[in-house]
């Protein structure tokens, strides 16, 4: 069975550093027998201060960390899923792009996915994000075929919205990728809850690198690396800001056979119906 690695990260405010970082964990994940890296959302770049982050987002064709990436999965041999970078947008309109990339073993980029689910919350805790000022919206829902099987991707708050993965489990994806940075509050209440709910409506397994810890730029992050079957079984965990979860690779077996089974189980999706517009 092919092996999945996951690369979880607390990814601070520079760059190159977190590019090291991930050129290491690509070299060990291989070294491992991993077909294919996953790494969390923003893992070239976690700064909450807009403007000190500004200076280090550059267009993709000039992002030293995507560079570093294709480089060393070439040299290694072994594909790559960067969580999401944040690269100038083409929009016009000057805000970011919040965008993921699928890295092949030859360096070549096979797909990109831009986020499209903004986070723009008031939290309990008192926490106020507002993604929407800094970064557009994704329009296009993304599959594409790697040694894993068919990936469709995702990032972080897309979780919370249906749609998209019923879109990707009709799509015939065989593994979601849900890269994240999820904060404390929301990650104890809902994380383990959701990802498990997207595993079993998609009948997909689902693989979830995530920023853990405190990061240089102040905030804390949950943690909670997950792979989930097509069941909602919990197959990998690498623990969190709860638990001491810390940063890392972890490992899990991605099983062709299981999907099957599964969607031969219990096939939600063949027996979709569309369901008429709402009153």
């Amino acid at each position: 069975m092919p092996r999945a690695a996951l690369f979880q990260m607390t990814s601070g405010i520079d760059p190159a550093a977190n590019a090291e970082a991930i050129v290491g964990a690509i070299a060990d994940a291989r070294g491992e027998g991993a077909a294919m890296l996953f790494t969390p959302e923003m893992c070239g770049l976690l700064d909450r201060d807009r403007k000190r982050g500004a200076a280090h987002v550059v267009a993709e064709e000039e992002n030293l960390v995507l560079a570093a990436a294709r480089e060393a999965a070439a040299r290694e041999g072994i594909w790559v899923h960067l969580g999401s970078l944040a690269v100038r947008g083409e929009g016009g309109d000057g805000r970011f792009a919040n965008r993921a990339f699928v890295i092949d073993d030859t360096g070549a980029v096979r797909a990109r996915y831009d986020k499209i689910h903004m986070f723009d919350v008031d939290l309990a805790s008192g926490e106020s994000w507002r993604e929407s000022n800094a970064y557009a919206p994704g329009r296009e829902v993304v599959g594409v075929d790697t040694p894993l099987g068919k990936l469709g991707l995702a990032i972080c708050y897309d979780i919370r919205f249906p749609a998209l993965f019923e879109a990707l489990g009709h799509a015939r994806c065989d593994l979601i990728a849900i890269p994240a940075a999820f904060t404390v509050p929301t990650g104890r209440a809902h994380w383990h809850l959701l990802q498990c709910a997207r595993a079993v409506e998609a009948s997909a397994y689902v693989v979830s690198a995530a920023q853990v810890g405190e990061h240089a730029d102040g905030r804390t992050t949950y943690g909670h690396s997950l792979v989930v079957d097509p069941w909602g079984e919990i197959r990998l965990d690498m623990g969190g800001a709860d638990d001491g979860g810390r940063p890392g690779l972890g490992f899990a077996e991605i099983d062709p056979a299981r999907i099957a089974e599964v969607r031969g189980q219990l096939p939600s999706l063949a027996n979709r119906q569309a369901l008429p517009s709402p009153l």
